[in-house]
């Protein structure tokens, strides 16, 4: 007989760990399953989605870039080498540009969780300040 898993509890129980591990003190993860993590100066934000099973952490990077055809390009050879497990994404309303992770729910565990967090606040704060003066709009 299978498990039933109730994912938004152990993702909850994780992001308590991590604050508890670092001694941080931590929101927790609200009824809708979202919660969120301040590494240097990302903001990594926590997805628990149910419904399509799946664990989306985002952190913004830019907001609303203005991408031409050679920054695009960079960006995506970016994801593709230099961002870990992340990867850039462009929010569909309101243009700000993210490094995503997206992984399936089963099978999660703690160790995994906190490598997701560590590699995408890690390419985030990393990324941010660099692409802040270079992707900005006009004034």
């Amino acid at each position: 007989m299978d498990e039933v898993v109730d994912h938004k509890a152990s993702v909850a129980r994780f992001l308590t760990r991590f604050g508890v591990e670092r001694n941080l003190t931590l929101p927790p993860l609200s009824p809708e399953g979202v919660g969120s993590i301040q590494r240097g100066s990302a903001v990594v934000t926590i997805h628990v989605l149910t419904e399509q099973n799946v664990l989306l952490l985002l952190a913004k990077v830019a907001t609303a870039p203005v991408l031409d055809a050679a920054k695009a390009a960079r960006l995506l050879t970016a994801s593709f080498v230099e961002t870990g497990d992340a990867a850039f994404a462009l929010h569909p309303q309101t243009g700000d540009l993210y490094l995503r992770i997206l992984r399936g729910l089963d099978g999660l565990d703690y160790a995994e969780f906190e490598d997701l967090v560590h590699s995408i606040a890690q390419s985030a704060d990393k990324w941010d300040d660099r692409l802040a003066a270079e992707l900005a709009g006009p004034a």
